[in-house]
C-alpha cells in the first residue's frame, strides 16, 4: 500500500512539473508576442514623424512634388495637425497650385483658427484665384464673437476650461476651510472670477466643436463650372465660379451639393467639381 500512494505521489508531482514548465512556455510566448506588438507599434508611432521630416527636408531643396507626397502618406493614414496641413499647402503654394493650396491652408485654420501664419498664407493663395466674392456683412458683435472664438483650437479651449474649473474648485476650498478672513475673501472672489472664467471657456468650445462638426465646406476644382439652380444638368445657369474657391455645403441629392457663397447666392454643384474641406 505504502509504495503505490508513494507512486501516485510521483506520478502527481511530475504531472504538476508538467503543468508548471507549460505554464512557464505559455506565459513566455504571451510576453514574447506582446514585446514584439510594443515594437511594431513603437515603427509604427515612429512613421509619421520620420515621414514629416523626409518632406520637409524635401520642401527645403526645392523637391515640392516630393514633400507632397511624404506628406500625404502621412495624412492617408489618419494622422491630422495644423502644422502638417500647413506644410502641405506651402508645397502646393510653391507649385503654383493655388486650389489645393487653399484647400490645405483652410483644413489648417479649421484646427487651429486663431493662427496668423496659416490666415495669412490663405489670404495670399486666394488673392491668386479668379473669383473675388465680397462676403456678406457681419454685425459688429457676431464679428468680435467669431474673432474670440478663434483665438485657440478647440482643444485649447477645453484645457483652459480644465484649468479654470480646478481653480474654482481650489477658491472653493480656500473659501470653506481658511481660518484667516483675507484668505476666506481670496477664495471667494477668486471662486466666482474663475466660475465666470469656466463658463466663459466651456462656452468658446462648445462653439468651436459644434462649428467644426456641422459647418461643412468645400472647394471647386473644376476651372470653370456654372451653377445650376437645381441638382440637374439642364436646369437654368445661375453663376460662374472658378477653381480656388470656397463654398458652403448646405444640401445633398444624389451626386449633386447645394451650396453657398460667401456673398450669399445659393445653388447647384456636382460632387466631381468639389472637395471638401
Amino acid at each position: 500500500m505504502k509504495k503505490n500512494v508513494i507512486a501516485r505521489n510521483e506520478v502527481t508531482w511530475q504531472c504538476e512539473q508538467r503543468k508548471a514548465n507549460s505554464e512557464k512556455r505559455l506565459t513566455f510566448r504571451y510576453v514574447l508576442v506582446a514585446v514584439c506588438c510594443f515594437m511594431v507599434g513603437m515603427s509604427i508611432a515612429q512613421d509619421p514623424q520620420t515621414l514629416i521630416s523626409e518632406g520637409n527636408k524635401a520642401y527645403s531643396e526645392g523637391l515640392y512634388t516630393d514633400a507632397i507626397e511624404h506628406y500625404q502618406q502621412v495624412t492617408g493614414a489618419g494622422w491630422e495637425s495644423p502644422q502638417l496641413y500647413y506644410n502641405l499647402g506651402n508645397a502646393y503654394f510653391k507649385l503654383d497650385d493655388y486650389p489645393h493650396a487653399i484647400l490645405w491652408y483652410e483644413r489648417a485654420r479649421r484646427l487651429d483658427p486663431g493662427n496668423e501664419d496659416i490666415s495669412f498664407n490663405l489670404n495670399v493663395a486666394n488673392s491668386k484665384i479668379a473669383d473675388k466674392i465680397e462676403p456678406l456683412p457681419v454685425l459688429f458683435y457676431v464679428r468680435w464673437y467669431q474673432s474670440l472664438v478663434g483665438l485657440f483650437p478647440v482643444g485649447g479651449w477645453a484645457v483652459q476650461t480644465i484649468i479654470f474649473f480646478f481653480l474654482t474648485l481650489t477658491a472653493v476650498l480656500l473659501y470653506l476651510y481658511a481660518r484667516r478672513l483675507i484668505l476666506r475673501k481670496t477664495g471667494f472672489w477668486g471662486g466666482i472670477i474663475f466660475l465666470i472664467l469656466t463658463l466663459f471657456t466651456l462656452l468658446f468650445s462648445g462653439s468651436g466643436t459644434h462649428r467644426l462638426n456641422t459647418l461643412r465646406e468645400a472647394i471647386v476644382f473644376d476651372p470653370t463650372i456654372t451653377v445650376k439652380s437645381s441638382p440637374d444638368e439642364k436646369s437654368i445657369d445661375l453663376f460662374v465660379l472658378h477653381e480656388g474657391t470656397k463654398v458652403q455645403l448646405i444640401d445633398q441629392i444624389g451626386t449633386w451639393y447645394e451650396i453657398r457663397i460667401a456673398n450669399g447666392s445659393v445653388g447647384w454643384l456636382p460632387d466631381e467639381a468639389l472637395e471638401e474641406i
